[in-house]
């Protein structure tokens, strides 16, 4: 079986920093050979602040976007989400999108890439805890970028040496648990997950 990761890029503002973080990993761990891996922008999932009737553990969603957002989501094994910092945590439009779905997100693995001032560690805190919830198991390894000192004038993103190594770390860990958790989600397959059949 082929290991498919999405690289989840979780900003939209306008003149972003992230298309260039998101390029970066998607590049670098593309050249691995041990998984397939493709971008998911969430500027090409727009969502409307959640509007689910009901909680989304509950069953199918009765609206399209969040059918057609459940099906984007549902076949990847794992995922790295690229986020940055804003005001001490992640983007609103970051937390909207994992609000729409649940059983998505259950037993699969999940790593972190963020960037901002300080890195963007504080986003990635409040991830892991959102994650854990989901039942997303989230790798220790994390990649964390600086605006002051990885991008030249604050928009060109020039990475430094020591975050290759830190990313290939990170993609080993996610593919690892991702391909130990593949036999957890066969074997509840179909099964009651939250109240609802996990999506696939």
């Amino acid at each position: 079986m082929t290991l498919r990761i999405g690289i989840i890029l979780g900003s939209t503002r306008p003149h972003r920093n992230g298309p260039q973080v998101a390029r970066w990993v998607l590049d670098s761990a593309s050249r691995r050979g041990d998984a397939e891996f493709e971008l998911i922008d969430l500027h090409d999932h727009p969502l409307p602040h959640l509007d689910e009737p009901v909680a989304p553990m509950h069953g199918p969603s009765p609206h399209a976007h969040t059918r057609a957002w459940a099906a984007r989501i549902a076949p990847f094994d794992g995922y790295v989400i690229v986020t940055p910092e804003y005001n001490g945590g992640m983007p609103g439009v970051l937390k909207n999108a994992i609000d729409h779905v649940f059983a998505e997100w259950a037993d699969k693995a999940v790593g972190f890439v963020s960037y901002g001032a300080g890195g963007g560690g504080r986003a990635v805190t409040q991830l892991r805890t959102v994650c854990a919830t989901l039942g997303l198991a989230d790798v220790s390894r994390a990649v964390e970028i600086s605006v002051l000192t990885d991008f030249e004038n604050y928009t060109a993103f020039t990475p430094r040496e020591q975050h290759a190594a830190a990313l290939t770390m990170l993609l080993d860990q996610l593919i690892a648990w991702s391909g130990a958790l593949a036999s957890l989600r066969s074997a509840t397959e179909g099964a009651d997950h939250g109240h609802v059949a996990v999506a696939r």
